[in-house]
């Protein structure tokens, strides 16, 4: 794994993908990169969590469910 203090990477992602980036940067009111983080951050507790035999999942307390975070 490299250094995470590693300056800026290019990415290459298509026009779908970026224009969700941009519509959810705009949402948080930051930009696509802190979207990314914290994307990827909640993709790697996803899955230390499945590792742990855990999982990761979403309660609408109004209806009751859970849905579990599928990958």
């Amino acid at each position: 794994m490299s250094d995470p203090r590693t300056g800026p990477v290019t990415v290459t992602i298509s026009g779908t993908s970026a224009a969700l980036l941009g519509r959810m940067a705009d949402a948080l009111g930051t930009d696509g990169g802190s979207v990314l983080m914290r994307a990827l951050g909640l993709l790697d507790l996803a899955l230390k969590a499945k590792r742990e035999g855990k999982q990761i999942a979403f309660y609408d307390p109004a209806r009751d469910e859970l849905s579990e975070v599928a990958f």
